[in-house]
C-alpha cells in the first residue's frame, strides 16, 4: 500500500459477494465491477438458479461476452461462479464443481430469503449432507445468506438466531467445512466469526459500514436503501466498522451490489438489493476513512479474501484520489434505469486508476463512459 494524504494507492482489490443478473442487464452493469476489481464472486440467483457445473460454466462465458461487449481488455477481470445450493445437490455435483477449476463456492439461501431464492434449501443437514461433506473433502467453500426464514422471528433478530440454529449445528456437523457468512449486518454475526473455530469468514457490504436502519427513513421511504440482510441499529453498524478495520483476516469485501430497474425498487412491494458497483471503492474508503483506518483497506480488499479462498493476490494496483465524487442519479440498465447507492450525493474519494497484470488500464478514467451513461438519462 502507499498513500499521501491525498491519494490511496493499494493491490487490486476483489469483490467477494456479486450480483451481475443476465442477459442486457448484465451487459449493462459488468462494466462497473470490472474497472475496479480483478474478481469478483458471482451469485448463482438467476432464473433458473445456476445448480450446475455445466449452468455455471455457461454463465462464465455470457460474462465473458459481455465483458468483450463493454470493452473490457482480456485477462482484466475474471469471474469466480459459484452454484445455487438445493436440496437435491449431490456429492457427485460438488466433485464436479470443485475440479472444473470455474467454481469457487456454493450459495447457501434459505428458501425464501432474498431475490430469486424460492429453490433454496428446506433442511440444511437433513438434505444436504452429502453435498456438505464433499464440500467439506475437496475444501468448496459453502457461502451462506445468513438470515433465518421464519415469520415468528423478528426481521431485525434473524441474523443472531441464524447463528444459533444453523451455524452453530453446521460447525459441529462439519468442523472443517469453509464457510463464508456473507454480508454480515450485526455484532453478533461480528463476535460469532471471531470467535468461531474452524475455517469461517465473513464478507461486509460498504452499505452496512456507511449506513444504519435510519437511512431507510429519513424524509420518507426510501426504497433505494433496502436491502436483505437489512441495515440495523447504529451499534451494529459500529461493530462491524471495527471490524473492517481491524485488519483480522477473517473479514473481507464483498458488495452485494445488486442491481434492480427503478421502477421495481419505487414500487408497492419494492426489490431488496442497492446498486454499489459504480463506486464500490470510493464507498468503502469514505467508510475506513471516517475513523481514520485507511491504512487497513488493503487487508480487507485485497489480501484477506484471496488468503481464505486460497487463490493468488492480485498483481494489478488501484489508486484513489482525495476529491469530491458526485454519484449520479441514476444510469441506463437494460431498457430501464438503475439508481446507485446514494444517488445524487458526493462521497470525498475517487477511484482514478486501475492497472490490471497483464492489462495496464492506468491511462483510462475509472468511469470513461460515466458521462455518456448519465447523458442518457438527463443527469
Amino acid at each position: 500500500m502507499q498513500s499521501t494524504p491525498d491519494t490511496l494507492t493499494i493491490i487490486r482489490p476483489d469483490d467477494w459477494h456479486l450480483h451481475l443478473r443476465d442477459g442486457a442487464v448484465l451487459d449493462s452493469v459488468v462494466a462497473d465491477t470490472a474497472r475496479q476489481f480483478a474478481r469478483a464472486i458471482i451469485m448463482p440467483n438467476l432464473k433458473p438458479p445456476v445448480t450446475t457445473t455445466e449452468l455455471a460454466v455457461a454463465y462464465r462465458d455470457r460474462i465473458g461476452l459481455a465483458l468483450e461487449r463493454a470493452g473490457i481488455p482480456q485477462g482484466a477481470f475474471t469471474p469466480l461462479m459459484t452454484l445455487y445450493l438445493t436440496d437435491n445437490t449431490s456429492a457427485a455435483e460438488v466433485k464436479r464443481a470443485s475440479q472444473s477449476g470455474a467454481v469457487h463456492g456454493i450459495k447457501l439461501y434459505p428458501a425464501g430469503a432474498t431475490t430469486n431464492s424460492d429453490a433454496g434449501v428446506t433442511d440444511l443437514l437433513g438434505r444436504c449432507a452429502a453435498a456438505l461433506e464433499a464440500m467439506q473433502v475437496a475444501g468448496m467453500p459453502l457461502l451462506v445468506h445468513g438470515e433465518v426464514t421464519d415469520p415468528a422471528i423478528d426481521l431485525f433478530d434473524r441474523e443472531a438466531v441464524f447463528i444459533d440454529r444453523v451455524m452453530i449445528p453446521l460447525r459441529r456437523a462439519f468442523p472443517e467445512l469453509k464457510v463464508v457468512f456473507e454480508h454480515l449486518t450485526t455484532r453478533d454475526g461480528v463476535d460469532y466469526v471471531r470467535q468461531a473455530e474452524g475455517p469461517v469468514a465473513a464478507t461486509i457490504t460498504a452499505h452496512h459500514l456507511l449506513y444504519n436502519r435510519n437511512a431507510l427513513f429519513q424524509g420518507g421511504i426510501r426504497p433505494h436503501w433496502y436491502c436483505l440482510p437489512v441495515l440495523k441499529r447504529e451499534q451494529h453498524r459500529l461493530a462491524l466498522l471495527e471490524a473492517a478495520t481491524s485488519g483480522a483476516g477473517r473479514f473481507f469485501l464483498g458488495t452485494d451490489s445488486a442491481p434492480h430497474p427503478k421502477g421495481l425498487k419505487e414500487h408497492a412491494c419494492g426489490c431488496a438489493g442497492c446498486y454499489t458497483a459504480l463506486h464500490a471503492m470510493e464507498l468503502y474508503a469514505t467508510a475506513f476513512d471516517s475513523v481514520g483506518r485507511l491504512d487497513a483497506l488493503e487487508a480487507f480488499a485485497s489480501l484477506n479474501g484471496p488468503a481464505f479462498y486460497g487463490l493468488p493476490v492480485n498483481q494489478g494496483t488501484l489508486t484513489l484520489l482525495r476529491q469530491p465524487y458526485r454519484i449520479p442519479a441514476e444510469l441506463p440498465m437494460a431498457e430501464t434505469t438503475v439508481v446507485p447507492l446514494a444517488a445524487g450525493e458526493s462521497l470525498g474519494w475517487k477511484v482514478a486508476t486501475a492497472v490490471a497484470a497483464a492489462c495496464a488500464l492506468s491511462d483510462q478514467p475509472m468511469h470513461p463512459d460515466l458521462s455518456a451513461r448519465t447523458k442518457q438519462t438527463g443527469h
